[in-house]
């Protein structure tokens, strides 16, 4: 499963992560995919968060939890485009100890682009869409 992805990082929990239950909260997950979903685009794809004329919005998001992890372990995390649309793209998200091969949660995130100022739907525009080609599963 983790070859399956095509960008990686590592993503350190914080003291502040563990909750009373003395493991990472479940909450931090999504944090934690949201956080390696934006740095790729980016990187690697061009997304101005500042300036650029469209932005990415959560429309949907879902997390499979299959382990747990506590302070001072850090997430290896895998990306990959699931599916990409016209205005939208499905990434799958996977969690794993820091040996890339013991998974701890598969997640997905869809984004939809909008116009930053009016908030429709825009096409996802070059180098953008060939970036996220690149990211595609199989």
């Amino acid at each position: 499963m983790s070859a399956d992805f095509g960008y990686w990082e590592t993503v350190p929990t914080r003291w502040k992560d563990n909750d009373v239950y003395g493991h990472v909260n479940n909450a931090v997950h999504y944090s934690v995919m949201d956080t390696v979903i934006n740095n790729w685009l980016i990187r690697e794809a061009g997304l101005d968060v500042h300036r650029g004329r469209s932005i990415g919005l959560c429309v949907e998001s879902q997390c499979v939890y299959k382990g747990s992890i506590s302070y001072p372990e850090a997430f290896r995390v895998g990306l990959r485009i699931g599916h990409l649309g016209r205005s939208s793209v499905r990434y799958e998200v996977g969690l794993f100890r820091e040996d890339g091969a013991t998974p701890l949660a598969e997640g997905r995130f869809v984004h939809v682009f909008v116009d930053r100022d009016t908030r429709r739907p825009v096409p996802i525009d070059e180098p953008m869409r060939s970036a996220m080609r690149k990211l595609m599963a199989g």
